[in-house]
């Protein structure tokens, strides 16, 4: 064989998945640990590694503008190169009051289209960003991860995309999960065989439909998005049926960005500690935040409305309202909620149930200091857009605006529309039956938090064992209202509450320290008045515990197993730990503190394992040299206070 032939030969077989043609970017985080290889071919791809561990493998991405597919046989134009290193200080800070944003990144440019990557020392993220003529259809978004070999996957499952973002959380082998098995929603938490976690989300999401992963068969995941609503009508009081679709996922502006698509990328608690849907979720648009008061919120939905050892009958009427505005009042909760109830109808937002009149509870409670919140369907909303401004002028601080339940196009703009317009009139907004954060709230700030979790109202459906997830998968990726404060504990086999008498899962020490471990612009209590005046040095230290926040540490963090925070406002520091259905035992260092200090802590008792109700108040010195053993009981907690 002549030798130059066989030379020519041999490299040609070399070359596994690259043709001669092809073109690859390296792009690496500031600290170099993280590493994106795009390579340009027959196909855009990308993959990223850890610490030299391969984390993502030849994932190609691509996106279909009417007939146009984007990505495919691309023709590069040419690259640029930029180094981003700011300071984002969010209206509401619900880790730290600044966040750096720092990333190398990358923008490849195509005819009508550029790629923009960039690789931060937590993870990498990249987004299309268009240049079209007028209105186009964008038919379809090809979003994929591939991954090497068989990973851990930690996600929640659904039938289809109406769904109310409450599914319990369900942990598979990649290798397990098919191509026809339920396709799940974001955020996505996956765990490589050698321990390094990687949470799957999306961030600016404007004008466009949330994203639903399913499963490739093959070690990975492809995207699927719901088609854009073209008609639509209403089903009872606060449901749609859609009636026509359009044949595309979004109908939308020819010169834009399109969602950041990013993977966070580290070890437990790196993704407890991540802020990247924050730092991609865009600017804030509003002049004037000054009226943008976050804080805590007594709740009358989850305890029905019971209160006892009073002279009225407890109920939906002003009598009980009152009564929870001066429980709220007495404990320095900045505002109470009247939830489902207050309207006679729930389509018809300005006629009363027949004893609550709303003017003269946001009277009252404007003498007490305690603003008034409105529950609503998002159907009503919509049909009444006036009541917006009718309940601003009233006095009313926010609205909870519940059942949304889809996330198309149109509902997607839905939110958006509903926040604006809240925010021209002053009001906050707690959107309910709604995904999770994706960067509107950092834009229109007024949106103080989302539910989208399986939270306490779940009542014995809301385990520890699931919740213990939370900080690591849904409050991974913004602010999460899972309405904690039982005060009537129990483990999970002995929840067995009834509606007017509700039961929380785990310890009493447990749904203390949610309120250090979980983070809301608006956190609720949502037992009793009763119960919470009957426990009030518990509820004492529930009430003392800031929504906002200086400064975040993550002290010890396992995904599954356990969760411990350390929080700082101002002077004082707070520390949370929370764990699943094992005990644990573990060890944290306070070399944060700068001086010694009083530290006033509440723990799991002796018994709490078996009765839930059992804690233990207890203060001791302590300074920048002590360590705590903290000994947590089964679905158990342990939080304390350091001034």
């Amino acid at each position: 064989m002549n030798k130059r032939f066989l030379i020519i030969t041999i490299l040609a077989a070399g070359l596994t998945n690259t043709s001669w043609a092809d073109k690859q970017e390296k792009l690496a985080s500031p600290n170099g640990k993280i590493v994106a290889n795009i390579n340009i071919g027959k196909e855009l791809t990308y993959s990223a590694s850890f610490n030299g561990e391969q984390i993502l493998k030849d994932c190609p991405l691509s996106l279909q503008v009417g007939q146009e597919l984007l990505g495919v046989n691309p023709k590069l134009s040419n690259t640029k190169r930029t180094k981003i290193d700011e300071q984002i200080r969010p209206v509401v800070p619900l880790k730290q009051t600044v966040v750096p944003n720092k990333a190398n990144a990358l923008t490849l440019n195509f005819k009508g289209y550029c790629v923009e990557f960039r690789a931060y020392d937590n993870g990498v993220a990249y987004r299309f960003i268009i240049n079209k003529k007028g209105v186009v259809d964008i038919v379809s978004e090809g979003i994929n991860y591939h991954l090497p070999k068989a990973f851990e996957a930690h996600i929640s499952k659904t039938r289809n995309f109406n769904t109310s973002y409450e599914q319990p959380y369900t942990h598979i082998s990649t290798a397990q999960y098919k191509a026809d098995d339920e396709i799940t929603y974001l955020p996505v938490l996956l765990e490589s065989p050698k321990g390094t976690k990687v949470l799957i989300s999306e961030s600016d999401v404007r004008d466009y439909p949330h994203t639903f992963l399913k499963s490739t068969g093959a070690n990975g995941f492809t995207a699927v998005h719901p088609k854009s609503p073209e008609t639509w009508e209403p089903r009872g009081d606060r449901g749609w049926t859609i009636t026509k679709e359009r044949n595309c996922i979004a109908r939308t502006s020819g010169q834009r960005s399109l969602p950041w698509r990013f993977a966070v990328i580290g070890n437990d608690a790196t993704i407890a500690a991540n802020q990247m849907e924050l730092v991609l979720g865009g600017k804030c648009e509003l002049q004037d935040v000054s009226w943008i008061k976050p804080g805590q919120v007594n709740w009358d939905w989850w305890n029905h409305w019971t209160v006892w050892d009073v002279d009225f009958e407890s109920g939906i009427n002003n009598a009980t309202y009152k009564y929870i505005i001066d429980t709220a009042s007495k404990f320095g909760v900045e505002y109470v909620l009247l939830d489902e109830g207050w309207n006679k109808r729930v389509e018809d937002p300005f006629t009363y149930s027949d004893n609550i009149d709303v003017k003269e509870l946001v009277e009252y409670g404007a003498q007490k200091h305690v603003g008034v919140i409105l529950w609503l369907a998002w159907l009503t909303v919509e049909q009444h857009p006036a009541l917006i401004k009718h309940y601003a002028d009233m006095g009313v601080k926010g609205l909870k605006i519940d059942f949304m339940d889809h996330s198309d196009q149109w509902m997607v703009n839905f939110y958006e529309r509903t926040a604006r317009e809240c925010a021209k009139h002053k009001l906050l907004v707690d959107f309910h039956g709604s995904f999770k954060p994706a960067g509107l709230e950092q834009r229109l700030p007024n949106l103080i938090s989302y539910e989208g979790v399986r939270g306490l109202e779940q009542g014995g459906g809301c385990s520890p064992e699931n919740s213990i997830w939370l900080p690591y998968m849904r409050n991974a990726v913004g602010a999460m209202d899972f309405t904690p404060g039982s005060m009537q504990n129990a483990q999970p086999e002995d929840n067995h509450g009834t509606g007017s008498l509700p039961i929380g899962g785990g310890t009493r020490a447990y749904q203390m320290a949610l309120y250090v471990c979980f983070e809301s612009g608006l956190q609720m209590l949502a037992d009793s008045p009763t119960r919470y005046l009957r426990e009030q040095e518990c509820t004492q230290f529930i009430a003392s515990v800031p929504t906002t926040w200086d400064e975040t540490r993550v002290l010890a963090a396992k995904a599954g197993d356990y969760y411990v925070v350390a929080k700082r406002k101002g002077a004082k520091w707070f520390v949370g730990a929370i764990t699943g259905s094992k005990p644990q035992d573990i060890t944290i260092s306070l070399d944060f503190l700068t001086r010694p200090a009083m530290l006033t802590s509440f723990r799991d008792g002796r018994n709490a394992h078996r009765i839930a109700v059992d804690y233990k108040k207890e203060t001791q010195e302590v300074n920048p040299a002590t360590t705590l053993t903290l000994h947590l009981a089964r679905n158990g907690g342990w939080c304390g206070s350091i001034e």
